[in-house]
């Protein structure tokens, strides 16, 4: 890999070396290295566009390190991963990716990734995406995520995208049995013309099962962000779902929570909050030496934090 592509690496997956345990590197399209081990299977899919995760049954305290990297112009790609999450086992997933586009053409990744998780299982999956490069063609990300999740089981994913990315379209389900929970935290701030919509449909089925999908934004400049999530209830469940966001110049904000109650024990919430920044917040900050654009920086860093 070339210095450009090792600095976007620790962009979206904070590697500043090979990682320790399982992982599969890619880079413009190719493989950039792979690793497996005993417990953490990794293969590719017989037509070559994606991966197969097998992680066995009680594995526990081991991780998988996914990232894609793009750095060439003009480079479109539609990758399909599988996660098989084992009975018992307790696991980190790391995936991300980071586009650098100095050309004229549209740089374009769209990650397909679908979970299964075992009964007990428990899993953290952290995605970022990252985008760079002074080019006129556009940094494009759209990741689709499946999770069907087993009884008891519980999966934490953390989405991030802070920068760079001209346009994306995220689109996560989820199918949760008795006893398993959902936790989803998103974090997001578009800039520039950027759009980002972010769609989550999550089916609460089993007695107990619980869902917690909230999303925390900054659109600024003459960008536009559309929050689109909805939870059913479609047993004896809990669900909340949250959207908190900050607009600033001439962003443009669309929240559309919704709840579906089929069940007459389901209990769904739903909070959505827009606004801009307090101005007793910049006074105060400000009384401490910063600039308004410092103040700003600060309140905003906080906030996504």
């Amino acid at each position: 890999m070339d210095t450009i592509q090792k600095r976007i690496l620790e962009e979206v997956a904070d590697l500043h070396e090979v990682p320790e345990g399982a992982y599969n590197i890619r880079a413009n399209g190719q493989s950039a290295g792979r690793r497996s081990t005993a417990n953490i299977e990794i293969t590719s899919k017989p037509e070559g566009n994606g991966i197969d995760v097998r992680i066995r049954p009680g594995t526990r305290r081991e991780s998988v390190h996914i990232p894609v990297v793009l750095s060439e112009s003009g480079l479109k790609e539609t990758v399909y991963n599988d996660f098989y999450i084992g009975e018992d086992s307790d696991v980190v997933i790391v995936a991300g990716c980071g586009i650098h586009n100095c050309g004229s053409q549209d740089s374009q990744h769209d990650g397909i990734h679908r979970f299964f998780v075992g009964k007990n299982a428990r899993v953290r999956y952290v995605e970022k995406h990252y985008g760079e490069g002074d080019g006129t063609g556009k940094r494009l990300l759209n990741p689709g995520t499946e999770v069907y999740m087993e009884e008891n089981s519980v999966a934490e994913m953390e989405m991030v995208q802070i920068r760079g990315v001209d346009s994306t379209e995220r689109v996560t389900t989820a199918e949760l049995a008795a006893g398993a929970k959902l936790i989803v935290k998103e974090r997001l701030m578009t800039h520039g013309s950027q759009t980002a919509i972010s769609v989550y449909k999550v089916n609460l089925n089993g007695a107990g099962a619980n869902a917690d999908v909230v999303s925390r934004s900054v659109a600024r400049d003459d960008s536009y962000q559309k929050f689109d999530a909805c939870i059913a209830g479609n047993a004896p469940c809990h669900g909340h779902t949250e959207c908190d966001s900050i607009i600033m110049d001439h962003g443009r904000i669309l929240a559309v929570p919704s709840l579906e109650a089929n069940h007459v024990d389901a209990e769904l919430i739903h909070e959505a909050a827009i606004g801009k920044i307090a101005g007793e917040q910049l006074v105060k900050l400000m009384t401490l030496g910063l600039t308004e654009a410092e103040a700003e920086e600060q309140i905003i860093n906080g906030f996504l934090r």
